[in-house]
């Protein structure tokens, strides 16, 4: 039996509770009243005004990789770098992984989600195209994955560190990837799911129990294995297929990466003086020394404490929902919530050694070069995000409703 769509219906993503679907005025948003979460929120703006803001955002993302990003001027000598002329450098060097990876968050990813976002936008206005929900599906697929804002931030903390070596020119790339970030931002806070046309309501005497379609969010009753949202045509599951044991083997993977992420070179500077290696530690050093404390403190969380934390936080949760704990589950809630969204900032170590090692190309005067821990720390970096997104939090709370079932 296919299942029944139940527009009339909203469903929690975190814990799984259903509730009528309220009516939202624009900006407003919705809150599960038992875990915390963001049901559904109404966009302040139309989604002709998000094309606009989508065709700009692809023109600024061409400029920005066209185009210089800074430029260094040391005792007459000159270098200037695109994001794309780093990422070749690291692939010439043999950092292949670092380079692909650099790629992908910073280009790769976000030009196709872009495209396909765009894509959909315009398909949206012809009901019924076969391309609609597939083009939306990428996008939401391909969203946590782009990182445009973390490489921003890593461009800033660059510029600071060669602002001790060379005289920094700005470029036009830097006020492009500026502008991009601010486009982002807004077209990431609008809820795509508002974009999915609703399918025409079944009746309430529907039985069966409510499925969640963790893609276009609509609930669905009736729902048997191996169904697929009517919607999006997404496969439909009550939970996340062997999700503990997907998560635990990706947070171990991370755990034996962690040591060799930390204790290995991230960055080896030859000059005029010799060769030097810099690990993520000594950079914290580093900036902590030249009167930077507080890039020092911003690194720090980034790049040593978030990537602990996630992996310890995970493995709480996943041993709480295997024990099936009825405690503190609004707070387990909140504190995947806090995982999910801190993960993609541990980037930031990756693109700042991405940036160094375009820019500084001063041959026989001064040179950068990746080091192997950058592509252990991209790999824990990716290997924590993937646990998180395998991790089903609605997990958590399903002992707490066996409780209550057998009340």
């Amino acid at each position: 039996m296919a299942p029944a769509p139940r527009p009339d219906l909203i469903a929690c993503h975190d814990c799984g509770a259903v509730y009528r679907r309220p009516a939202l005025r624009p900006g407003e948003r919705a809150r599960c009243p038992r875990c915390g979460a963001v049901l559904g929120r109404s966009p302040r703006i139309a989604a002709d005004h998000l094309l606009a803001l989508v065709v700009g955002a692809m023109i600024l993302l061409v400029i920005a990789n066209l185009t210089p990003i800074v430029e260094l001027s040391v005792q007459g000598l000159r270098s200037s770098a695109t994001l794309f002329g780093s990422i070749l450098a690291l692939w010439s060097e043999g950092r292949k992984l670092v380079a692909a990876l650099t790629f992908a968050t910073t280009l790769g990813f976000p030009a196709i989600e872009l495209s396909l976002l765009f894509s959909a936008l315009l398909l949206r206005r012809m009901p019924g195209s076969p391309l609609f929900a597939p083009f939306l599906r990428g996008v939401l697929a391909l969203r946590p994955w782009g990182m445009i804002e973390v490489f921003m931030l890593g461009v800033l903390v660059a510029l600071v560190k060669l602002s001790h070596m060379a005289r920094v020119l700005p470029g036009t790339a830097l006020w492009a990837f500026a502008g991009l970030t601010l486009l982002l931002t807004v077209i990431l806070s609008f809820d795509l799911k508002t974009l999915w046309p609703d399918p025409a309501a079944t009746s309430a005497a529907d039985s069966g129990e409510a499925t969640l379609c963790h893609v276009c969010g609509l609930v669905c009753s009736g729902a048997t294995a191996h169904a697929h949202c009517p919607r999006c045509g997404a496969a439909l599951h009550r939970r996340k297929a062997d999700s503990l044991a997907r998560t635990w083997a990706l947070l171990i993977a991370a755990a034996i990466l962690y040591l060799p992420a930390n204790l290995l070179p991230i960055m080896e500077t030859s000059s005029l003086f010799g060769r030097e290696s810099d690990t993520i530690m000594s950079g914290i050093v580093y900036f902590w020394t030249s009167g930077s404390p507080d890039l020092a403190a911003l690194i720090f969380f980034v790049s040593i404490f978030v990537p602990l934390a996630k992996l310890l936080s995970l493995a709480v949760l996943a041993i709480s929902a295997r024990r099936g704990r009825r405690r503190g589950l609004k707070q387990s809630a909140q504190l995947f919530r806090v995982v999910e969204f801190v993960g993609r900032w541990s980037m930031l170590d990756i693109f700042v050694v991405a940036l160094m090692v375009g820019m500084v190309r001063f041959r026989g005067l001064a040179e950068i070069e990746a080091g192997p821990g950058a592509a252990a720390f991209g790999a824990v970096v990716v290997l924590t995000i993937l646990a998180a997104r395998s991790f089903d939090p609605r997990l958590i709370w399903d002992a707490s409703e066996d409780a209550d079932d057998r009340a």
